[in-house]
């Protein structure tokens, strides 16, 4: 199974998704974010996009790295990974159901104004500005296809400690 963690930046996909991870048994998390660094060290480079997400290879390469880590290792898998794009959703989503690997599909949500916070005081990655930029195109995703496809989770007001909780106890229960 794969607890994929969506969200725009700043909602706290990755310390969630590392609390996730101890609070589900035989569970490993798998930043999908890797492959695109990987397909950004080809030499030379692949033509720029503006974002790796829009290269064709990455998205089922997503699908297959998780594919083979659960044929190998079985369990689950906690992805954290923002994905806007409702076409790059039903890809990476439909190739998990071809390979019959269930998802389940949690949004980490904040309101704007929070996330804008976090994002401008993050003390480990400090304020970025294409953090920033993806604020609206979240907005726009979350009103339009987005939230109607997983099971949001308004942090807002809530620690990642606690987000963790709930969607452990969701998937387990």
């Amino acid at each position: 199974m794969i607890v994929w963690l969506n969200g725009t930046h700043g909602a706290g996909k990755t310390t969630t998704s590392a609390l996730v991870r101890q609070l589900i048994p035989d569970s490993r998390e798998f930043d999908a974010e890797k492959v695109g660094e990987t397909l950004m060290d080809i030499k030379p480079a692949l033509p720029w996009t503006g974002n790796f997400q829009h290269w064709p290879p990455w998205r089922p390469l997503v699908v297959e790295t998780a594919r083979h880590v659960l044929d190998y290792a079985g369990g689950t898998l906690v992805m954290p990974m923002t994905v806007l794009v409702e076409q790059y959703w039903r890809e990476i989503s439909a190739g998990l159901a071809g390979h019959g690997i269930p998802v389940r599909h949690f949004v980490l949500h904040a309101d704007q104004d929070t996330l804008r916070r976090r994002i401008e005081g993050d003390t480990v990655l400090g304020p970025s500005s294409f953090r920033l930029s993806h604020l609206d195109l979240y907005a726009e995703a979350a009103r339009t296809w987005l939230h109607s496809e997983a099971e949001v989770i308004d942090t807002t007001h809530l620690t990642p400690a606690e987000a963790a909780l709930r969607i452990a106890e969701t998937v387990k229960g």
